[in-house]
């Protein structure tokens, strides 16, 4: 096999859940005779699926993490990571496309474009990476290829042209016949292994030469040669191939391939188009910013003899300790060689060098341009850029979308804290997606990612990597309490326990603030109150902010202005001046039309726009403000606010109502009024909470 860059490629297999991912992966491993028998994705012969290492995996019959391997299929060298098809796993897609230079786009025969295929796409879009289409399951009860590449061309807007058709379908699939070669492909064996060419079957050769013209006349457009050739009637394969891997490089046009991973037909083709029309690294332009230059632009070239510059995008705890997946992108890595990580601007020396075969390792001594490896025992954050000591540049990161669903977490037993502990610290390191805070008001511990399976699968890990019980429960939402109009206060704070007493006299105003949470102004003329007291007026007003009367949340909106008092010359004191303030800001808070304030989210929500009255009325129904919407490719894009009480448990609604293709996400806005309906709610579970004693 060549060390060449051009025998090379670096591919994604992408698509929605349950579309054959993993199986078309396990069928190229076997082909490529990376591994020696084929096993199902359900493991139920107790192995599983190569691809899916994790337990977890095995069981549910879905790819949780992405995994990456190596094979060689023709003296190429080709890098494959298999992506998760769940939305609630979208990094794992995304920081695999960021390293990939092409991908391989997976449909089923069946349903046809879905939801996750349009999010796929879309995260394909964001990276410029070029695609191969596979249309999988054709050996399924209602399976329609010619169906499926409209609906390429209709939801998602691809010039997807057809490479390949079928032979029969459903019951009656037998192989796939050639449009570029005009040859029936058969596959024989107890595995598909042996490929046998044969003439087109005469019943298929008008369909044939029908959809040969058709794709030869879509491609031609990327070459002149094959347009005039074509116009003769004298076009050669080369040609056609030259045009469909020019178009698919510009990524102006989608080479379509049909087949069935399960029943072993149409996977060599497959690997023959990824050689043929996919990228090799130093086909796609990559850009670093030059840290000592402003972060100007800074060419990548992708030669074995440039300056190493790799990227980290991917961290795994091990048994042996931290795992980092890099990219490299110019240059070459060899154990034992100093390196620096441009973020920290610290250097290392690279000690173990691994190549990964899904959660097996392979130790090696170098690795080139283009690879994609990993390194053990290093400390760095994903998204990091390694370079050489001669250069100091850092590449862009991958997306990570926020999170979109919260969940309150409980141990069962203290005990167990230290490897909860250990448990969130790890699980947020390895996934951007995955946040966890304490929340001081509630005194909870909060865990937040991007839906109820995303975080239902990281409960389990808990439970079954470190042995931790836990209680969940949704978090309570974060209300606020303020006040609506003025109201004057004039306390006495007087006490006379036997030696000295407690004596002082406030006297002010408390004013809604619609700029700041809380202001003290110090008004107080003629010396009433001693300088040495007025911070103890301040530092007493602040004292009643952390808890509201009304249903026991923060206060915020406040200004506060003392502007008369009294003092004792023996009995006042710092505390004294301190309870006076206390007792001033609760008898004019109760005057001050005190209300409660909920947290209000700004909400996008995109979709199919068949789905956009769907989505408006489900916003509706939430409380929400519809502040615009946008139209683009068949899509619709929501923005709205909606109040965060209403948004648990909207990606399961959302998913229902629009057949599981529409997502979306959110942030803190603002916070606004609560209805007064809810108001009410509110202040009755307070004073039942009150009244037996429980704390919020």
């Amino acid at each position: 096999m060549s060390n060449s860059v051009a025998f090379m490629r670096n591919i994604g297999i992408s698509a929605h859940i349950d579309s054959g991912k993993t199986t078309l992966t396990e069928r190229m491993l076997f082909y490529c005779k990376k591994i020696h028998s084929i096993h199902e994705v359900r493991g139920k012969d107790g192995i599983g699926a190569t691809m899916d290492s994790m337990d977890l995996e095995r069981e549910r019959g879905i790819t949780i993490s992405s995994a990456a391997t190596n094979v060689n299929w023709k003296d190429h060298s080709i890098n494959i990571i298999d992506t998760p098809g769940h939305v609630d796993f979208t990094i794992e897609v995304e920081r695999a496309l960021r390293v990939l230079d092409g991908a391989v786009l997976v449909l089923c025969s069946v349903g046809g474009v879905q939801s996750q295929s349009i999010t796929v796409d879309r995260q394909l879009k964001r990276y410029k990476v070029p695609r191969l289409a596979f249309i999988n399951k054709c050996d399924r009860s209602g399976a329609n290829p010619f169906k499926v590449n409209g609906q390429l061309r209709e939801k998602l807007g691809h010039n997807a042209v057809l490479v390949q058709i079928p032979i029969g379908l459903e019951e009656k699939f037998e192989g796939i016949i050639d449009l570029v070669t005009m040859r029936a492909i058969y596959f024989d064996g107890p595995k598909g292994e042996m490929v046998r060419y044969e003439p087109i079957p005469d019943h298929l050769l008008e369909e044939a030469k029908k959809y040969h013209e058709i794709l030869v006349d879509s491609v031609s457009m990327f070459c002149d040669r094959l347009a005039e050739a074509f116009l003769e009637g004298r076009e050669t394969c080369e040609q056609i191939k030259h045009a469909i891997r020019k178009g698919t490089l510009s990524l102006d046009l989608t080479p379509v391939f049909v087949g069935s991973a399960y029943k072993n037909k149409g996977i060599q083709p497959l690997l023959d188009g990824v050689l043929d029309y996919l990228p090799d690294p130093s086909e796609v332009d990559y850009t670093a910013h030059n840290l000592d230059n402003n972060e100007a632009p800074f060419p990548i070239e992708a030669r074995v003899d440039a300056p190493l510059i790799a990227l980290a995008f991917k961290l795994e705890e091990g048994q042996y300790g931290q795992l980092t997946y890099i990219r490299i992108y110019q240059g070459s890595i060899r154990k034992g060689v100093e390196i620096t990580n441009s973020r920290t601007e610290k250097g290392f020396k690279i000690g173990r060098l691994i190549r990964m075969h899904a959660d097996s390792m392979e130790d090696i001594d170098e690795a080139l341009c283009g690879d994609i490896v990993a390194l053990f025992g290093i400390d760095c954050a994903s998204g990091d850029t390694f370079c050489d000591t001669s250069i100091n540049v850092a590449m862009s990161t991958m997306f990570v979308p926020d999170p979109v669903i919260s969940l309150a977490i409980k141990l069962n037993n203290k005990k167990s804290e230290d490897k909860l502990s250990r448990a969130l610290n790890r699980f947020t390191k390895e996934d951007p997606t995955f946040k966890t805070f304490v929340d001081h008001e509630s005194n909870e511990t909060i865990i937040r990612g991007m839906g109820e399976l995303h975080l239902e699968i990281y409960i389990e890990r808990m439970r079954r990597e470190y042995g931790i019980e836990l209680e969940t429960g949704m978090p309570q939402v974060a209300y606020r309490e303020t006040i609506t109009q003025p109201a004057t206060f004039n306390y006495t704070h007087k006490k006379q326990t036997g030696g000295a007493g407690q004596y002082g006299r406030v006297a002010g105003i408390i004013e809604p603030n619609h700029e700041k949470d809380y202001e003290f102004v110090d008004a107080v003329k003629g010396g009433v109150i001693p300088n040495e007291y007025i911070p103890s007026c301040n530092k007493g007003f602040k004292a009643c902010l952390p808890k509201g009367r009304i249903i026991g949340f923060p206060i915020v909106g406040v200004t506060c202005t003392i502007n008369d008092g009294n003092y004792h010359p023996v009995d006042s004191s710092d505390i004294a001046f301190q309870h006076a303030a206390i007792g001033g800001f609760w008898q004019a808070y109760e005057k001050a039309g005190p209300e409660i304030l909920e947290p209000i989210m700004k909400v996008s929500i995109e979709g199919p726009s068949e789905f956009q009255g769907t989505i408006l009325g489900s916003i509706n129904q939430r409380r929400g403000i519809i502040i615009s919407t946008t139209e683009e490719c068949n899509f619709t894009r929501v923005d709205a606010e909606v109040p965060l009480s209403e948004m648990f448990g909207y990606s399961t609604v959302l998913r229902s109502l629009t057949q599981g293709k529409a997502e979306f996400s959110m942030e803190f806005l603002k916070y606004g009024k609560v209805p007064s309906s809810l108001s009410e709610t509110l202040k009755k579970e307070f004073l039942e909470k009150k009244k037996s004693g429980k704390k919020r």
